[in-house]
């Protein structure tokens, strides 16, 4: 496991699923943990609570990154915290499908705000204070490298964009030595796609290994992204996605 003592990570969207995944992942390495929610304020105390538990230090920080202001806020409220940010993990997205001829312009808003300018935002906050071995890692989607059916436009988009951020972000923090890089998560067995699901069989399908993958999958890739294995990964996605993309 990567050693991460000493550093504190901003997970958002940590309250649930694959981003209290890795948030109980980086504080089992040692990381201080502060992650953000928008309305699951119970989930989120229980997972800084069994942090705590753990022997680590965490906090919850309400934080709903539609709202513009909002992702530095949240970077600002760890740094007076914890006194800095080592780690930043892009975890929030707001998920709507759907077709084409019904997807609302409310819709293409709130998915453009909370999975690509949230993440401009955090990332440019948190770069003010990290230092040489920052990391600013953002969970993507299989869909950047297949979209095998139809709904699925905006998270394609959106996603995509994401890729395109993370190489710009790289190319410019580099000198710094703070890396930037993507997580494509396959279909993960979480409350928002279980593996019981009505289209889970087809989602299972699509894959090499058949199966859907956990939570914890997802975490670990991060947990190596964010710790001294990951010192010359950046600009780059990795996908683990049971071969979802091949």
């Amino acid at each position: 496991m990567s050693d991460l003592t000493g550093k504190v990570a901003l997970v958002t969207g940590g309250s649930r699923g694959i981003g209290a995944a890795i948030s109980q992942r980086l504080a089992d390495a040692g990381a201080a943990i502060a992650l953000t929610y928008v309305q699951a304020a119970d989930q989120a105390r229980a997972v800084a609570e069994q942090i705590e538990a753990n022997g680590g230090r965490a906090t919850v920080i309400q934080a709903d990154l539609a709202r513009p202001e909002t992702a530095a806020e949240a970077v600002e409220q760890v740094v007076r915290e914890f006194g800095r940010i080592d780690i930043l993990v892009n975890n929030a997205g707001f998920l709507a499908y759907g077709p084409l001829a019904e997807v609302s312009a409310a819709d293409l808003d709130r998915v453009l705000a909370v999975d690509i300018r949230s993440v401009f935002l955090a990332a440019q906050a948190a770069v003010r204070h990290m230092g040489d071995g920052g990391r600013i890692i953002s969970i993507g989607s299989c869909f950047n490298g297949r979209v095998p059916g139809s709904n699925f436009v905006l998270q394609a988009m959106a996603k995509s964009a994401l890729i395109g951020l993370t190489k710009g972000l790289a190319r410019e923090l580099g000198p710094l030595g703070i890396t930037a890089t993507v997580v494509d998560p396959g279909p993960i067995d979480t409350d928002m796609n279980p593996a019981h699901g009505e289209t889970a069989d087809f989602q299972r399908s699509l894959t090499a290994l058949g199966r859907y993958g956990e939570a914890e999958d997802i975490a670990a890739a991060v947990a190596y992204l964010a710790g001294a294995g990951g010192r010359y990964v950046t600009g780059t996605a990795l996908a683990v996605d049971g071969g979802y993309t091949i």
